[in-house]
């Protein structure tokens, strides 16, 4: 099985990042656990940087206004396909996301540096840009909600 950036995403939040657990490993036995686990070792050096540019995008990201209308650049609609976009638009209309937010999930998802991302895997980088983001810990919440009860609809 190919393993990809988000798989290895996948894999540290739910291990790690959304862990009440205050003892989180070094990044040597983080990176050596990951590369135990299976996941070859570009995509865990990948993930890791990833994850250290969300936290300076969300610092840089503070009150920042935009424009309200979101025209897609070419490389963005090829990456996100409909079903991506207007979600998107959803969570942007019941207030999970602001326009900020937003931003950073599409240049998150541009970061993946995949060349498609579905559904399910979108929701999981709004949860992970959500859960970097300060002041938004509703709005984390909402979507940790979305996230798991779909989740629970495919397994039953």
């Amino acid at each position: 099985m190919k393993e990809n950036v988000i798989d290895v995403l996948l894999y540290l939040f739910e291990n790690y990042i959304d862990n009440d657990d205050v003892s989180q490993p070094d990044k040597a036995a983080l990176e050596s656990e990951l590369e135990q686990v299976g996941f070859p070792e570009l995509e865990i050096d990948k993930a890791l940087v990833w994850l250290e540019n969300m936290t300076v995008i969300a610092e840089d990201s503070a009150g920042s206004p935009l424009l309200a209308m979101r025209f897609y650049a070419e490389q963005e609609l090829k990456l996100l396909n409909t079903a991506c976009r207007g979600y998107l638009l959803f969570l942007e209309q019941v207030g999970v996301l602001d326009q900020m937010t937003r931003e950073v999930v599409i240049e998150r998802v541009l970061a993946l540096e995949t060349d498609e991302i579905d559904l399910d895997q979108l929701k999981w980088v709004v949860l992970m840009v959500l859960f970097y983001q300060p002041g938004r810990e509703v709005a984390y919440a909402w979507m940790e909600d979305l996230v798991f009860e779909d989740m629970e609809a495919v397994i039953h």
